[in-house]
């Protein structure tokens, strides 16, 4: 069974909330059929520890305004990689040397990518080929 629409929902926010934090190597996967613990898995990467939290604020404040709660927090005090638990979603912010070093997406590299498209890019890409 797929992951729920709910999960869909809350792993699409928690996506562009990172994106709009300037997050990098954005994959949001598909883990319903390998795990019972959750849905989807969001790995997104940021340059510096700094960076790292201030994507974390932003997708713990866009998941909170859709009435989602975080049932863990792991990480948050390094910056170096960040796990947010928000049960149907479970969010991997990482400093680029660990999403390089942990290398997540190749341990789930049987699970299906759920699109995503960071709207600011699109947007972006409407106006150039408008002109």
């Amino acid at each position: 069974m797929p992951a729920s629409a709910r999960a869909v929902e809350l792993g699409l926010a928690a996506a562009q909330a990172a994106a709009d934090k300037l997050a990098s190597d954005i994959l949001l996967l598909d883990v319903s059929e390998q795990l019972v613990i959750t849905d989807v898995f969001l790995l997104a990467s940021a340059p510096n520890d700094r960076q790292v939290k201030a994507v974390v604020d932003a997708v713990e404040d866009a998941l909170r305004e859709l009435g989602a709660k975080p049932v863990r927090r792991e990480g948050a005090q390094e910056g170096r990689w960040v796990l947010l638990d928000f049960a149907e979603v479970v969010i991997h912010v990482q400093h680029e040397e660990e999403r390089v070093f942990y290398a997540l997406e190749r341990l789930w590299k049987d699970c299906p990518v759920i699109p995503f498209v960071d709207r600011d890019v699109e947007r972006a890409a409407g106006r150039s080929s408008a002109g």
